[in-house]
């Protein structure tokens, strides 16, 4: 999809792939892909909801139309992981997961799973791991089971952080829009609503019409947001996006600079507290 993770497109697609010469063609994440499979496609990978700018994905339908042409169907399922939603129930293939984020829950691993749906699949993903060199460390897994027994306490606190942030942020003049399917007002809140059991605390931001110099005013000075790419953990997380950059089958428009925000498991007063201070800084500075 061309909302797909940012690394997943520069280093998987137009990295690796490119260099064993396999052609990739990117999607709109909202369309039909059936006009786009040809005879010599193997797989069709996306992630719901899409990567910095969170539309939500029909699964079903994608892996219905994948299926009837023969197609494998890979997603990512990170955000919501599988308390949240099942995709082998929706026909989905192999899921794949950074166990790096939600599971581990504390930024302190680095790991990651394939989930798969036959025995075939299984062995093929053993055989490659094992060529590949990947071994994932004791202590690495270890960690992650840890993490595995408070997950769904964890994203209880995650989702309510994210639903009373985005909540206040969208009635702010600051902001234009606020990307958050569990919002009533999401354009795929409705597909959210059907398929998922919940929502992380991954959510974006589209600010208003403000200059560079006060974005960055607005991020040097937050106290409780870390600026940091790896979310999921217990701490809050903010960093500027640019989710046009890299778009090629369709285009993305805002009003103005776009935010990732993930809300941690802080008090979400303090965290509304650091946010209007951060708001009051980036009026300033414009």
């Amino acid at each position: 999809a061309d909302n797909i993770y940012g690394p997943t497109r520069v280093r998987v697609s137009e990295g690796l792939l490119a260099r064993s010469g396999v052609e990739v063609t990117y999607f709109d994440p909202l369309e039909s892909i059936t006009g786009l499979i040809r005879p010599e496609t193997k797989v069709v990978i996306f992630e719901s909801p899409g990567s910095l700018t969170f539309e939500m994905l029909d699964v079903a339908r994608i892996s219905t139309e994948a299926k009837a042409a023969g197609v494998m169907v890979v997603m990512d399922n990170t955000w919501a992981t599988p308390l949240f939603f099942q995709p082998l129930e929706h026909g989905v293939d192999i899921v794949i997961e950074a166990a790096t984020k939600y599971i581990g829950g504390h930024a302190d691993v680095m790991l990651g799973t394939i989930t798969v749906s036959t025995a075939e699949q299984f062995q093929t993903v053993k055989w490659t791991a094992n060529a590949l060199g990947n071994c994932p460390g004791p202590d690495d897994c270890y960690l992650a089971l840890r993490g595995l027994r408070t997950l769904s306490v964890r994203l209880e606190r995650h989702q309510r952080n994210a639903n009373v942030l985005a909540r206040w942020l969208r009635e702010r003049d600051e902001v234009g829009r606020v990307l958050y399917p569990a919002l009533p007002d999401d354009p795929g809140h409705e597909l959210w609503k059907r398929d998922f059991k919940g929502a992380s605390g991954l959510f974006g931001v589209v600010l208003n019409a403000y200059p560079k110099k006060a974005v960055a005013k607005m991020l040097d000075g937050m106290e409780l947001f870390a600026m940091g790419a790896s979310w999921g953990g217990y701490e809050s997380l903010m960093i500027p996006t640019h989710p046009g950059k890299n778009r090629t089958a369709t285009k993305w428009r805002g009003p103005g600079p776009s935010l990732r925000l993930h809300a941690g498991l802080e008090d979400p007063d303090d965290l509304i507290e650091d946010l209007e201070k951060g708001l009051a800084r980036l009026t300033k500075a414009s």
